[in-house]
């Protein structure tokens, strides 16, 4: 008898991209055990979904009959393409969705997939066919063959891509020895760095925290998990058929951002970072941007209060000058500071609900700082300057340590 009842999405995970040791979340009644879980992260791919499945379906049903899964991670689509996924789940058993309503980003949505999935070996393919799925079978083979990650490379032997331009060859490949110059021991280990079709073993990964950046989740993987051997197969990149290409520049330069990020955590502050359980390198980005914040206090007060310009009362322009700093530094630390948590959290309700406690936080830091001003003025050391330093280092500490608590941090419930 076919079952004709319409099946439920799967649940997204919240809290930190981290995948599980395992994980039996949605698993059927029978005890199938599940080799291989591929991801497919979608937007804007409902002309594209059902071939997908199809083709993937009928290559794996061939190579690894009833052991993997195909899980469509949609980040809730104009089209609805989690709906048109979800529609063809009666027609491939294999096949599960999910629909993320509140985050945004194909590297979480790759590990949003991975923490729900049942395999032991985990992958990741576009939803637009420009991967070729008969690559798939090598992987899995140089997987069999004892390597911890395989990735499919444009820059190996049988590897390429259609029509690129000249200024998109010269990009890649530029990115590319940027990356060898900032992290050799990470880009060092691979040909194409910017890959976005691999799999890995589930145990190079689990219980490792990822904190990726853009699109390009194999850095992550390389840098912050525990992979040993690597394999790599070539594979020539095609150029999208049906829906848009999503490249554009802000991709390299979120890879940019992402190098910096993992070199950081490479590195002195990265090690003093896992000693002593504080987030320096995160903190210092904290007191860049509040040093900026002053030059714009300043600027601001000036323009507003001073005789040669709009000749303001002094109280009502340092209000306004303050509130505007305020609100410069949150812009920079929910871009950059605290990118990791705000990349995943950017509907506009969220947003605000972190401009609100900032502001909160950075009053109660002002009170702090005037309290602490006066004590060390009148109890310790008698030198109003000396006094006021170190009244601001503890307001920022103060509002660097409340801020990465309340403001942000990882909502997990709606």
């Amino acid at each position: 008898m076919n079952d004709n009842s319409p099946k439920t999405l799967l649940k997204v995970p919240t809290g930190t991209l981290q995948v599980p040791e395992f994980s039996l979340t949605g698993v059927d009644t029978d005890d199938l055990v599940i080799h291989f879980s591929l991801v497919i992260p979608t937007y804007q791919e409902s002309a594209n979904i059902h071939n997908v499945v199809k083709i993937l379906s009928q290559l794996l049903d061939e190579s690894i009959p009833g052991h993997y899964e195909l899980i469509v991670v949609d980040d809730n689509s104009p089209d609805r393409t989690w709906e048109v996924a979800q529609s063809l789940m009666v027609e491939y058993p294999q096949l599960r969705v999910m629909r993320r309503q509140d985050e945004r980003g194909l590297s979480s949505a790759v590990i949003r997939g991975w923490q729900v999935a049942r395999g032991t070996v985990l992958g990741v393919i576009d939803g637009d066919l420009q991967h070729p799925p008969e690559i798939l079978t090598q992987l899995l083979a140089a997987i069999e063959q004892g390597a911890d990650l395989a990735v499919a490379s444009r820059h190996v032997e049988g590897g390429g891509v259609s029509s690129w331009s000249i200024v998109r060859r010269f990009l890649s490949r530029g990115a590319q020895v940027l990356g060898l110059i900032l992290l050799p021991g990470v880009l060092g280990r691979i040909s194409d760095p910017m890959s976005g079709y691999f799999m890995v073993r589930r145990a190079c990964v689990a219980g490792v925290t990822l904190n990726p950046v853009g699109y390009k989740i194999l850095l992550e993987i390389i840098g912050r998990g525990k992979v040993g051997d690597i394999a790599e197969v070539g594979y020539v990149f095609c150029e999208r058929q049906q829906g848009e290409s999503k490249v554009t520049w802000k991709q390299y330069v979120e890879y940019l951002h992402h190098l910096w990020r993992l070199r950081l955590s490479r590195g002195v502050l990265g090690k003093v970072n896992q000693q002593v359980g504080f987030p320096i390198g995160k903190f210092l980005r904290f007191g860049l941007v509040g040093l900026s914040g002053v030059f714009v206090d300043m600027g601001i007060l000036y323009l507003l209060s001073d005789p040669t310009t709009l000749a303001l009362p002094l109280t009502r322009s340092k209000i306004i000058a303050g509130e505007i700093a305020i609100f410069n530094n949150f812009l920079w630390n929910d871009a950059w500071t605290f990118a990791d948590v705000s990349s995943t959290q950017q509907e506009w309700h969220q947003r605000l609900k972190r401009f609100g406690k900032f502001n909160l936080i950075c009053l109660a830091g002002l009170l702090l700082n005037v309290l602490v001003l006066n004590l060390v003025f009148n109890f310790i050391i008698p030198n109003r300057y000396i006094a006021n330093l170190v009244a601001i280092a503890v307001a920022t500490i103060w509002n660097f340590w409340v801020n990465l608590k309340l403001s942000w941090r990882v909502t997990d419930v709606k």
